[in-house]
C-alpha cells in the first residue's frame, strides 16, 4: 500500500520509521518532510496547510493511507476534505479538532460533561480579564484560545505578569489569530503526564504512558516551547491513575462529544496534571504528541498500519497494541536561541556516528540535506531517542549518544526524566 505522512517535524520522522517497518507499506511519501525523513520517504514539496493540494497529490497518487502529523491541518478539516473525495485518512474532523484548536471550547466541554480541570474564564476584553485577575490570588496560567505551536500558555507568578500576558495575547496579538480570547485558569499543582490514545469515537486503545518537558531550561525554567524531550513510560501513571483517566476523563470527553454528534476518530491526546485528588485536564491535542510520539515509536512493536486502519474502520475494539518492556527517552536538541529568534543553516556534525546506533535512533525534526551535509532549518533540530531496560539506562544512552552531534549553538536540557528517577519513585 501507499502511505502519505503529512508533517515535516520529528513526530513526523518517528511515525515514518515505524510505517517504514510495516510489511503492507510498498511506497512512503512525506509532505513536505525533512532531510531524515528523505532516507525513508518520497519527499513532497506540499505544506500541511494546502490541503487542497494533498488531496489532489492523494488522489493522483492513489494513496491508500494518509496520516496528518500536526494539528494545523486537521483544524483546518483536512479530514473533512479527504473523506468527501473518498480517501483514506487518519484524523480527526474538523468539529472534533476543536478540542484542540479552540481552548475555550475545550474547556466548556470539560465543564459541560463534569470532567477535573482547572477553574476558568474565557474573555476577549483585556479590561474584563485584568478585572478577573485582580479578584484572584496568584500564579496564574493565560493561554491563547488557539493554535500557538506549543507556546502559548503562560504561567505567571504575579498579576502584574499575568495582566502583561493577557496584553500580550489580546492587545498586542503576540499570537496572531489565535489570541482572538484568552482563557484565564488557575494554577494545579502536580505532575504533568502526556496519555494519549486511538480511539474510533465508540472504543478506546490506550497507548503507553509518557511525558514531557515543556519548559526550555533544565529545572524546568525559561519559556514555553513545543517540547524538550520526552519518556515512556511515566511512572506517576500508576495503575489507579491509569484506570481513572480512562473512566473520568476519555470516556465521558467521548461522550460529550457525542452528545454534539461529533465522532472523534484518530489519536486524543490528554495533557494532564497528575495532582495529590487525581488526575485533571491542563489541555487537550488531537495528535501525537511531539516529542511523546519519539518515544512511543520506539517502544511499539506492533505494526502501526492495522492500529491506524481500525481507528478509521471503527474496529478498534478487534486490535491490540503491543508494547517493549524497554523504556525510551527523548532529548530534543535545538538552534541557538529557541525559542525566541534563532539562526538557520548551520551545518550539523557527528550524525555518521550513529548511523548504526543499535539502541536508539535520531530523528530529524528541522534539517535539510544538500549535497550530503545535514543543516538545521527549524528551532527544534533533533530528537535524539534511546532505549534502555530502565528509564535510567535510556537516559545514559541518550546523553551519551546527544554528545556525539553537535553544531555552532546547539543546546539541549540536561535533565529529561529526572522526575522519574527520584528515588520516591521505587
Amino acid at each position: 500500500m501507499k502511505v502519505l505522512v503529512i508533517g515535516s517535524g520529528g513526530r513526523e520522522h518517528s511515525l515514518v520509521w515505524k510505517l517504514a517497518q510495516s510489511p503492507r507499506v510498498t511506497r512512503l511519501y512525506c509532505a513536505p518532510g525533512n532531510g531524515g525523513i528523505s532516507e525513508l520517504a518520497e519527499l513532497v514539496p506540499i505544506g500541511p496547510e494546502e490541503i487542497e493540494k494533498l488531496a489532489g497529490f492523494a488522489e493522483r497518487e492513489k494513496i491508500d493511507l494518509t496520516v496528518a502529523g500536526p494539528e494545523l491541518p486537521l483544524t483546518l478539516g483536512i479530514a473533512d476534505l479527504f473523506r468527501k473525495r473518498g480517501l483514506r485518512l487518519f484524523g480527526p474532523d474538523r468539529g472534533a479538532a476543536k478540542l484542540e484548536g479552540s481552548k475555550a471550547f475545550a474547556k466548556e466541554l470539560l465543564r459541560e460533561n463534569r470532567i477535573p480541570t482547572a477553574a476558568f474564564a474565557t474573555f476577549s476584553d483585556a479590561a474584563l480579564a485584568r478585572k478577573y485577575l485582580a479578584g484572584r490570588k496568584p500564579p496564574y496560567v493565560v493561554k491563547a484560545d488557539g493554535l500557538a505551536a506549543g507556546k502559548g500558555v503562560l504561567i505567571c507568578v504575579t498579576r502584574g505578569e499575568a495582566e502583561a500576558a493577557v496584553d500580550d495575547i489580546l492587545v498586542r496579538r503576540a499570537f496572531g489569530a489565535a489570541g482572538e480570547q484568552v482563557v484565564i485558569e488557575e494554577f494545579l499543582d502536580g505532575e504533568e503526564a502526556s496519555f494519549m490514545v486511538l480511539t474510533d469515537g465508540e472504543n478506546i486503545l490506550p497507548l503507553a504512558s509518557a511525558q514531557d518537558h515543556k519548559r526550555v531550561f533544565d529545572g524546568d525554567l525559561g519559556a514555553n516551547t513545543g517540547g524538550m524531550g520526552a519518556y515512556s513510560p511515566a511512572p506517576v501513571v500508576t495503575g489507579e491513575i491509569h484506570r481513572r483517566i480512562m473512566t473520568e476523563i476519555l470516556h465521558p470527553i467521548l461522550q460529550g462529544l457525542r452528545k454534539r454528534e461529533i465522532r472523534y476518530r484518530g489519536v486524543l491526546y490528554a495533557g494532564l496534571m497528575i495532582a495529590a485528588d487525581g488526575p485533571k485536564v491542563l489541555e487537550f491535542n488531537a495528535r501525537f504528541g511531539d516529542p511523546e510520539c519519539q518515544s512511543l515509536m520506539l517502544r511499539l512493536t506492533s505494526d502501526l498500519v492495522p492500529l491506524l486502519e481500525a481507528t478509521i474502520d471503527g474496529r478498534l475494539d478487534q486490535v491490540k497494541a503491543e508494547w517493549a518492556d524497554d523504556a525510551a527517552v527523548c532529548v530534543v536538541m535545538c538552534a541557538g536561541g529557541y525559542p525566541g529568534a534563532y539562526e538557520k543553516g548551520k551545518e550539523i556534525k557527528g550524525l555518521e556516528r550513529l548511523k548504526d546506533w543499535k539502541r536508539g535512533v535520531v530523528f530529524h525534526a528541522g534539517t535539510t540535506k544538500q549535497e550530503g551535509r545535514c543543516f538545521t532549518a527549524a528551532g527544534r533540530v533533533l530528537g535524539v531517542t534511546a532505549l534502555g531496560n530502565t528509564i535510567h539506562e535510556a537516559v545514559l544512552e541518550v546523553y551519551r549518544a546527544a554528545g556525539q552531534i553537535e553544531w555552532d549553538g546547539a543546546h539541549y536540557r540536561k535533565d529529561i526524566a529526572q522526575r522519574a528517577l527520584r528515588p520516591t519513585r521505587g
